[in-house]
């Protein structure tokens, strides 16, 4: 127990403090489980094998397949054409939608899915972003409970449960595992308030950006200016024999004094944008720069550089149904967190050159190079659309501007929606356990070409998966060796005799807590054996309890340190400020909601 505790304390420290990656963290957490003797070395890694992570790996491939045909475009058209210009309508929509749809995915994949919709919705509507992303990760993240696959925490629930069996005292009642449906009413519920309370509270919280900022996102060259910084026109510059930057290399002239955005250049080959930083400058090079025209101009007479009166070689690649300025986020789980700019080679194997960067609430233009990127930073890029959609095609990234394109495979939709629904059946209808059907519906999609197997793997986010298999040995360590029990114990002898409804708001608000410095899936594991076994202490229901934990480590609403909310506060503007302001009632709502039902059903 002794020595349970000690990696209990050190696994709470490395997820609060992030001295590495939580799933590093993980990781390193199980091998010293497995070097310290507390999980049976056959027993070790069976985490990788449960049913929550297959059925995790499955779901993340099924909400690919339906994003890479298309069907958000008809989400998106529909909500235009029925919510009219109405802000509460549309608003309502979105975030309904959004949450209903996160019930059968992940919700931050949900909330990846809807986010270029919304932007395509605002620029066509003419409405602040910021009106609209927040509700519809909110909701995203209380649609999540609708279902038991919706939210990590939900499907490890079960797996919990069942290690808790096998640890049950005897003569206890083993808990049963919850069907699909089991939480839907508290889904629908929390769903519901949480429409409600925008729709009738939140509404008036939410930041107004219509005076400080155009509402239309995207590749509007006044949007980018206000919020950004990044002003001016496109020009073109021919490097002379006397320029000092002949033999420099695009990193270097880029950082001279007073140098404009470098973003093409054509030395003896074709044009092509995003040059790489190592690319060498010669005498001849054509350079396409952007910048006002008193920043280029006084550049180019500083330089030695000739400043051509029109675009003649850039011309067509500058054209903005090619190419123009796009957002683009980094999510949670990216390989790229951690890399600067530079390490990242971002314009060598993307073929996108950074501008800006949105740190939550700092706006970023100088020494990009250096900088290393963080969860939930909004790249401000320039590249041709064709790079772009194939960032967006990158699980790394998430790309926040509507892009001119059709998606790839529209011609794949009713085989997409067919075997969603196929899943949907075998889990409702039949006996077959929940990874084997979801499982049924990926490898359908693959096996009808709405996706490739190299597009199914790159679905899945491995840090994720790595993060819940590594942890839940923990979990079973705590159950084995007494050490939820022992920590029950002490603390029910510090409070005495308390009512039960304490104890669960105790509980939540301790899940809720967790969940705000850790990762839901961490908390999970760590506080539904103690949630269980304090239920078996004061003879409540232990299944209630575990449900309780699980629900409450998904209201994360207060801080950017959820996924969802890092994803959508750099496109949407959002401030720390505007998380609490919003968040906190919210949290409270969601609470309130969540006890409410769950001791009105259990």
């Amino acid at each position: 127990m002794l020595l349970v505790l000690t990696v209990l304390g050190l696994t709470i420290f490395l997820f609060v403090f992030e001295i590495v990656r939580v799933d590093i963290a993980a990781v390193c957490i199980m091998v010293l489980i497995g070097l310290l003797g507390l999980v049976p070395g056959d027993q070790l890694f069976n985490g990788f094998a449960s049913n929550a992570v297959i059925s995790i790996i499955a779901v993340m491939i099924i909400g690919a397949g339906l994003d890479r045909t298309g069907v958000m475009n008809v989400v998106a058209g529909f909500i235009v054409r029925v919510g009219g210009r109405s802000e509460p309508r549309v608003m309502g929509m979105i975030a309904s939608t959004t949450g209903v749809t996160s019930g059968f995915m992940q919700n931050p994949a949900a909330t990846a899915l809807f986010l270029p919709v919304v932007s395509r919705i605002s620029a066509r509507l003419d409405m602040p972003l910021s009106r609209l992303l927040m509700p519809m990760g909110f909701c995203a993240v209380a649609g999540g409970t609708i279902t038991m696959v919706g939210s990590s925490p939900l499907i490890l629930l079960n797996d919990l449960i069942l290690t808790s069996n096998r640890s049950l005292p005897p003569g206890a009642e083993a808990m049963q595992e919850f069907a699909l449906f089991a939480v839907a009413p508290i889904g629908i519920a929390l769903l519901l308030a949480t429409l409600a309370y925008f729709l009738l509270i939140g509404k008036k919280m939410l930041p107004d950006e219509e005076a400080k900022r155009p509402a239309a996102p995207g590749r509007t060259k006044r949007y980018f200016a206000e919020v950004y910084g990044i002003d001016g026109d496109v020009y073109e510059m021919l490097v002379t024999v006397d320029s000092p930057l002949v033999g420099m290399r695009i990193a270097e002239a880029e950082s001279l004094e007073g140098a404009p955005l470098m973003l093409a250049i054509q030395n003896t080959d074709k044009p092509r944008l995003a040059p790489p930083a190592e690319e060498m400058i010669w005498v001849g090079t054509v350079l396409g720069v952007m910048g006002s025209r008193e920043q280029v101009g006084e550049f180019a007479l500083s330089h030695h550089l000739r400043l051509q009166p029109r675009l003649r070689t850039f011309g067509n690649l500058f054209n903005p149904t090619r190419a123009g300025i796009s957002e683009v986020v980094i999510p949670p789980g990216s390989r790229l967190i951690g890399q600067t700019i530079g390490e990242a080679r971002l314009r060598q194997r993307f073929g996108i050159s950074v501008l800006a960067i949105n740190r939550r609430e700092e706006i970023i233009t100088g020494g990009l190079r250096e900088q290393p990127l963080q969860v939930g930073d909004c790249l401000v890029s320039h590249s041709t659309w064709r790079d772009l959609a194939n960032v967006a095609r990158d699980k790394d990234f998430i790309v926040a501007t509507d892009i001119p394109k059709e998606e790839q495979r529209p011609q794949k939709v009713v085989h997409a929606l067919g075997f969603f629904a196929l899943s949907l059946g075998l889990i409702l209808f039949t006996d077959f356990p929940l990874p084997v059907a979801l499982l049924t519906g990926a490898v359908g999609m693959v096996l009808t070409g709405v996706l490739s197997m190299d597009e199914a793997y790159g679905a899945v986010r491995w840090s994720t998966v790595f993060l819940m298999a590594s942890l839940i040995p923990l979990g079973y360590a705590l159950e084995v060796t007494g050490t939820a029990a022992w920590l029950v114990q002490q603390a029910l002898l510090v409070l005495g005799e308390t009512p039960e409804i304490v104890l669960q708001v105790s509980l939540a608000v301790l899940a809720t807590a967790f969940a705000l410095v850790m990762s839901n899936v961490g908390a999970t594991v760590l506080l539904v054996p103690i949630a269980v076994n304090v239920a078996l202490a004061t003879g409540a229901n232990p299944a209630l309890y575990a449900l309780i934990v699980a629900l409450a480590t998904s209201n994360a609403f207060i801080l950017p340190t959820n996924p969802v909310n890092a994803m959508i506060m750099g496109p949407g503007g959002y401030k720390v400020r505007d998380f609490l302001r919003v968040g906190g009632l919210m949290s409270f709502v969601y609470l309130s909601v969540m006890l409410s039902m769950v001791n009105l059903i259990y």
